[in-house]
């Protein structure tokens, strides 16, 4: 895993089977990371089996308590 920014990270995935599962939890990740649903985390397929994860800047901020 490579952080580019605080706002994005970029995965290199080998594993064809675990493909599914480590981008949805990184995502869930991201999105408690920056207090945020899991849609405001845009994945966008970077490279061969690369994918960047961002916030997306229409992402809403959940509320805190």
């Amino acid at each position: 895993m490579t952080f580019d920014a605080t706002n994005s990270v970029t995965l290199k995935i080998w594993d064809k089977a675990a493909l599914h599962h480590t981008i949805d939890s990184a995502v869930s990740d991201m999105s408690a990371l920056h207090n945020t649903t899991t849609c405001g985390i845009a994945v966008t397929c970077s490279g061969p089996n690369t994918f960047t994860l961002s916030l997306r800047h229409d992402a809403k901020v959940l509320a805190s308590v």
